[in-house]
């Protein structure tokens, strides 16, 4: 078996199995504004609540999601990171490398399953919504209670399928140019109703100490008492979720597909605008915003879902924020489930494939329960995938420092990587059986289990065949990667002058730019400010809330309306300067 294609062109080789060229890399910015639109979604809703209901406190929130939404941050920098750059390879390419078609086969399956399941959640999570607008009873239980809801839940799904399906790419410029309007509507849609829950505790509906945020608060939202009226959760056990709801990112290493484009490691560190505003701000509003529904219209926590939440808190614009993040989020999972699929079926199209598994994930949209079960649905995703991480982070990292070979298995030429393949169910067993018995919360399971699985995977892989050497099929990898390099060169030689970015400084450019940034984002932000801080009394708090409701929803529509003659504009732009390009490159060859 040769190590690489050796003896194919490497023009006829699809993308994905090719490293990223150096001139397609990305800067800070690019990621900052990625993880900031990714992570400030519609599970943040789901989330919020759920911490509510597991009856943390309001200590245990502030220091715990802190610490621990650190601690993924530095996880992304430190695990993932430093993988993607030095191998400008996704992990399900760098994945087949190491551990060959079998390994892979079963991985996507999983992926399969994980991001199916995200999907459909993130489509009951739109319906919600939806079903507000038609006045559809909200669904307290496990499965669907009213034809009606089914009927908006397959509506809204068989609208992300065709998307993801068709129109992905649009689909992901739009999602890109919300990330600011969803943390300013996060944001304001605490504030809004904070007023409320301080009349409820003081008697007064103004704040003035953070003393007194923290005394509602606690008295409100994060109480330290549970649901059942039993003490709840406590720091531990936030700092675990916060750190294991991307375990399946960073120690599972999937977002190396992002940032494998990053110029430097530090870039790592950008995904603190996901972590620290998603995972941080965006929690503690929405379990805000919760817990003032529930006080709101006299009903538990437990079975209120997003729509209702939005609507009380942004009013019109609550619709517009729930629609929008659980589509978004549903369509980018949906097409990596697609993807996954295509990988394990590669006779069938990419097409044919996502509408297959969409079909699935419309089913699954119907029954409530999927949307309310995602902080263990993303802990155990995080599970299951973490000792494929470990597996890859043994072999990149240590296998050359302890003496062993990289890509053994490939260079060996055997059929099935049993290593792996033992490794993962080793690990996978481990980690159940910690579950079971219970000896550490199971938010902390992905940890134990990734050293498990190095471990493992060195002493198998050492005794299979990594402690040899193969300078044969060494010698024609490190040709395979002069032969990319090359091309890479060539690539950017010809692409030099289309790739730099072109700033819109003409008059209209500015103008659209700052109708979205002023009407859509800082004047929503005042008329929260203005509800928050300038509501002496009950009479002038519904004022001001009603006053916010009513603008917002027409802030919303021109930030969107505007937000995008920019994008579209931008890239018309680069357009033009690509092709205005091609001549002046012209006389150089």
């Amino acid at each position: 078996m040769k190590p690489l294609d050796a003896e194919r062109p490497i023009p006829q080789m699809d993308e994905e199995q090719l490293p990223i060229p150096e001139h397609k890399l990305h800067g800070w910015k690019h990621f900052a504004g990625l993880y900031a639109s990714e992570h400030v979604a519609a599970t943040e809703f789901v989330i919020g609540a759920t911490f509510v209901a597991l009856g943390a406190g309001i200590w245990d929130i502030l220091i715990g999601l802190l610490i621990g939404n650190t601690l993924a941050s530095l996880s992304f920098w430190l695990i993932t990171t430093p993988i993607a750059v030095e191998t400008r390879l996704s992990l399900f390419t760098y994945l087949h490398r190491i551990a060959g078609d079998s390994m892979s086969r079963l991985y996507n399956g999983a992926n399969i399953i994980i991001f199916s399941a995200i999907s459909a959640a993130m489509i009951t999570v739109s319906a919600t919504a939806v079903r507000a607008l038609f006045d559809i009873p909200p669904q307290v239980y496990p499965y669907p209670t009213d034809i009606a809801f089914i009927g908006v839940a397959i509506a809204v799904g068989v609208i992300v399928v065709l998307v993801a399906v068709f129109g992905f790419n649009a689909l992901t410029e739009f999602a890109g140019i919300c990330a600011p309007w969803l943390m300013v509507m996060f944001t304001a849609g605490g504030m809004v109703l904070i007023p409320a829950l301080a009349e409820s505790i003081t008697g007064f509906t103004t704040l003035s100490s953070f003393s007194d945020f923290i005394q509602i608060a606690e008295a409100t939202v994060f109480t330290g008492i549970n649901a059942e009226g039993e003490p709840g959760i406590g720091i531990w056990e936030v700092i675990g979720f916060a750190w294991a709801a991307n375990t399946f990112a960073h120690f599972g290493l999937i977002d190396t597909t992002l940032l494998r484009y990053a110029r430097k490691k530090i870039y790592g560190l950008t995904t603190m605008t996901g972590m620290m505003f998603g995972h941080y701000v965006a929690w503690i509003s929405a379990g805000l915003m919760g817990a003032a529904t529930a006080a709101i219209t006299k009903s538990s926590i437990l079975v209120l879902d997003p729509g209702d939440v939005a609507w009380y808190a942004l009013g019109a614009s609550g619709f517009v924020i729930v629609i929008v993040a659980g589509w978004t989020t549903a369509n980018s999972n949906l097409y990596r489930a697609g993807l996954a699929a295509q990988a394990v079926f590669p006779e069938i199209s990419r097409t044919k494939v996502t509408l297959l598994v969409g079909l699935g994930v419309v089913g699954a949209s119907c029954f409530p329960f999927v949307y309310r079960s995602m902080l263990p649905l993303l802990t155990y995703a995080g599970l299951v995938l973490v000792p494929i991480g470990g597996i890859v982070f043994a072999e990149h990292y240590l296998f050359p420092r302890i003496g062993l070979t990289r890509f053994w298995a490939r260079y060996k030429g055997v059929p099935h990587n049993i290593p792996a393949l033992a490794t993962w169910a080793i690990a996978l067993a481990f980690g159940i059986t910690l579950n079971i018995i219970n000896i550490i919360p199971f938010y902390y399971l992905f940890l134990p289990t990734w050293f498990v699985s190095i471990i493992a995977y060195i002493l198998l892989a050492k005794r299979y065949g990594a402690a040899e050497r193969y300078p044969e099929g060494e010698a024609m990898d490190k040709a395979f990667y002069e032969r990319v390099d090359a091309f890479h060169a060539e690539q950017a030689a010809k692409d030099a002058h289309g790739h730099e970015p072109v700033v819109d400084t003409s008059a209209l450019g500015r103008a659209i730019k700052a109708i979205w940034i002023v009407i859509g984002l800082v004047v929503p932000m005042v008329l929260a400010w203005r509800v928050l801080f300038h509501s002496p009394d009950l009479y002038s708090y519904y004022v001001n809330r009603e006053l916010f409701y009513d603008i917002a929803i027409w802030c919303t529509l021109i930030y969107f309306a505007f937000a995008y003659w920019d994008l579209k504009r931008g890239k018309a732009l680069q357009k033009a300067a690509e092709r205005d390009a091609v001549p002046a490159a012209a006389p150089a060859e």
